[in-house]
């Protein structure tokens, strides 16, 4: 067992015990990390049990408290229960696994459970718009996350080329003559296909034959008509090429990318309509939609009639969403849907209709808010709308001013491919930071700021690392805890320490934004150790010291891996 796990367990074990001695057993309490302490007891929620104040409480449980094993002491203050751990076997630990582990490091064995993430899934009708870029983002650091939690992951992306609106694309690009729109100027398809679409949805409202042509094509791939399915798949493909270019540029990529249209084609939406009909929750509204009725499971309102077919008797995305998710559940073991805020009700739907199917599996549903931009903060083309790929032009500018500003000895090429690394970054960091359930505003002054909370700030403390091992030359590992004596470089090996635990929070619990947080603890800790330790002048510790550099430089490393950031080794 671990120092650190030993550690929680002992002090989970001396709580206990106190609370015994005390004549209150077996109340719950919660244990966390503080600066005050390695590990602490907030004493506030055992206030209405014990029916005293936090502070008597904490004071009261600390001296029954005896320190012993990896517990060096305990102390009372402001109603909190502090402990402080034995660090010396902790050092010697901690440096010995980072080097034997190096990029394992912080990772758990593998479990042999398999989880599903679904991710980005934007309609493939026009470049993902900087609102939702956080669905990717998120998403793909989460799966990476859970990989390091020893889940055999796969990331997918539900493509829907079904709904109308990709249909409606679809007769754009058929029958709209290039060059009588005006096409975006960035040479990308995403980009380029919209106008198609708006002009297209123009003339389906001002023209009657062309918004019959267009319900006569739904209806045809609704049919199963090879023809209508491969020429929407078609569009579909080409969209889908320009917004792989967009994840690809931020260093996410899916390992599968599933069709909506495939349920359609193989038969199993239809075979979820024959279901749900047969259950005693469905019914048919006057015009001959049919729905399942959900009050029984907590729908209130106008929500409780979830219409899975339409009054023509074609399925509709809901259906074809139950067919996804049930073909998932062959495929994993644990399926992590994440959505958009407005996602809520449906997410409940959903799962409250595989439910009356008997599906003994139901999604796991990660919700995030949408991310928005401040007034007059980034200019648009045309004014219309921010896109993702503007975010990335705009963060990798700014970047290279950055390193203009503070580089004279690089050429423009090698500026403009940190400059890349460091802009995308920032994008990814910015993100994560904040909780996803929580509003996001994005600014340029905190998400670029070397200096402070930020993803240029971890990776220019790993840049710095790597020039001091650069410039040290050869140097012995020395992991013996008496070399390890100064407040500066213990303070660093237990922020070092905790990363195991970082990971499975992020990942078991879902909190990837603890990431961020714990990145920039460690990269503090190093620019302190680094301001008051010196470090390629000692003599004596040049060697030890030399070894935790080592160390914190691949935990950063890690870190920034799991973030999805690139980690150069100059800046």
């Amino acid at each position: 067992m671990e120092s650190r796990q030993k550690f929680e367990r002992e002090v989970e074990a001396a709580v206990n015990a106190a609370l015994e001695k005390t004549g209150s057993p077996g109340l719950k309490f919660v244990k966390e990390v503080s600066d005050k302490a390695d590990l602490a007891v907030p004493c506030f929620s055992l206030s209405k049990e014990l029916r005293a104040d936090p502070k008597s409480i904490a004071e009261k449980l600390a001296a029954q408290i005896v320190p012993s094993g990896t517990i060096a002491s305990v102390s009372a203050l402001n109603g909190y229960l502090n402990f402080m751990m034995d660090e010396t076997p902790l050092i010697k630990e901690t440096l010995d696994r980072i080097l034997a582990e190096g990029e394992a490091y912080g990772s758990a064995p593998r479990k042999g459970i398999r989880v599903n993430v679904e991710h980005t899934s934007t309609n493939p009708t026009g470049p993902i718009h900087v609102g939702r870029a956080r669905n990717p983002i998120i998403g793909d650091t989460l799966a990476r996350s859970l990989k390091r939690c020893g889940y055999d992951v796969q990331t997918e992306y539900y493509v829907n080329d079904v709904g109308k609106q990709v249909v409606i694309l679809t007769w754009g690009v058929n029958n709209v003559p290039k060059g009588s729109v005006e096409e975006e100027e960035r040479d990308k398809t995403d980009h380029k296909l919209v106008a198609y679409y708006r002009e297209a949805n123009k003339r389906m409202e001002e023209d009657g034959l062309v918004k019959e042509e267009i319900a006569d094509m739904l209806r045809r791939f609704e049919d199963g008509d090879a023809g209508v399915i491969g020429s929407v798949r078609e569009t579909a493909e080409a969209m889908l090429g320009g917004l792989r270019e967009t994840l690809a540029d931020i260093n996410v990529k899916l390992d599968k990318y599933t069709w909506e249209s495939d349920f359609i084609a193989d038969g199993t939406a239809k075979d979820v309509v024959k279901e749900l009909k047969g259950t005693k929750y469905s019914g048919q509204t006057d015009d001959g939609a049919w729905y399942i009725d959900l009050k029984d499971f907590g729908i209130q309102g106008k929500n409780t009639k979830f219409i899975f077919t339409r009054s023509d008797g074609t399925t509709l995305y809901t259906t074809r969403d139950l067919a996804y998710h049930l073909d998932k559940f062959k495929r994993a073991d644990r399926a992590i849907d994440v959505l958009g805020e407005d996602q809520k009700l449906g997410s409940k739907q959903l799962c409250s209709a595989l439910e009356i199917l008997g599906s003994e599996k139901i999604p796991e549903a990660m919700f995030y808010s949408f991310v928005s931009l401040p007034e007059g903060k980034m200019s648009t083309r045309k004014g219309v709308v921010v896109y993702l790929d503007d975010l990335i032009d705009e963060a990798v500018s700014r970047a290279m001013e950055e390193i203009r500003s503070r580089r004279n000895d690089l050429s423009e090429e090698e500026m403009l491919h940190i400059a890349r690394k460091v802009g995308i970054g920032a994008v990814r960091y910015n993100i994560v930071r904040v909780q996803p359930e929580k509003q996001l505003v994005f600014k340029w002054d905190e998400a670029l700021n070397f200096d402070g909370n930020s993803g240029p700030y971890i990776q220019y403390v790993h840049a710095r690392a790597c020039s001091m091992i650069k410039k040290a030359g050869g140097y012995k590992h020395c992991t013996d805890p008496a070399m390890f004596n100064d407040e500066y470089e213990r303070a660093l090996i237990k922020a070092l320490s905790k990363f195991g635990n970082v990971i499975k929070e992020a990942g078991e619990e879902k909190k990837v934004h603890v990431l961020p947080a714990y990145g920039h603890e460690v990269a503090a800790a190093f620019n302190q150790f680094y301001a008051m330790v010196p470090v390629l002048s000692s003599d004596e510790n040049r060697d030890p010291r030399l070894t935790l550099v080592e160390c914190a430089r691949t935990v950063l490393r890690n870190v920034l891996d799991c973030l999805g950031i690139d980690c150069p080794e100059e800046m």
